[in-house]
């Protein structure tokens, strides 16, 4: 399935960015915790965006670290998803991330990986951001993907 393809119809629709969100949730429940919204998904780049609202929020008031993790990943996995040959598969074996603001607005993470299209097998770090409304980047994270030729089926 091309998830950009489908990315592109939907956005067309009011809430279709949402719709598209809510399905990705479902596919990996555990990103539901933040209701993210995919406001941008190419091959080569997405951007998730989480609003401030107090289930994302850590006891002085700004949006979790974790929280910020979890929307990293996503953009990075959409990313990957979107942009990683048919012919190879990929899973995320490390992620190194700096917390380098306070996160007091909602958050847009944006992961841009323009030369995904020549990964080949082996480790890859792609980089993610986190930006907050006024576009000062409170948080990056390295995340290392780990590229393998797809198992044939027999």
């Amino acid at each position: 399935m091309d998830i950009v393809k489908v990315y592109n119809q939907l956005k067309k629709y009011p809430l279709g960015k949402n719709l598209f969100s809510f399905i990705a949730t479902l596919k990996a429940p555990y990103f539901s915790t933040i209701s993210p919204v995919v406001q941008e998904l190419t091959q080569t780049s997405c951007q998730i965006f989480i609003r401030k609202r107090r289930k994302v929020l850590n006891h002085i008031g700004t949006v979790h670290a974790i929280a910020m993790c979890n929307a990293c990943e996503l953009a990075f996995g959409l990313t990957m998803e979107a942009g990683v040959q048919k012919s190879l598969r990929w899973i995320p074996k490390a992620m190194s991330v700096r917390y380098l603001k306070k996160a007091e607005t909602s958050l847009v993470a944006i992961c841009n990986c323009p030369d995904i299209k020549n990964y080949g097998t082996g480790e890859h770090i792609v980089k993610v951001i986190v930006q907050d409304l006024n576009q000062v980047i409170v948080m990056d994270a390295d995340i290392t993907v780990y590229i393998s030729p797809k198992k044939e089926v027999q």
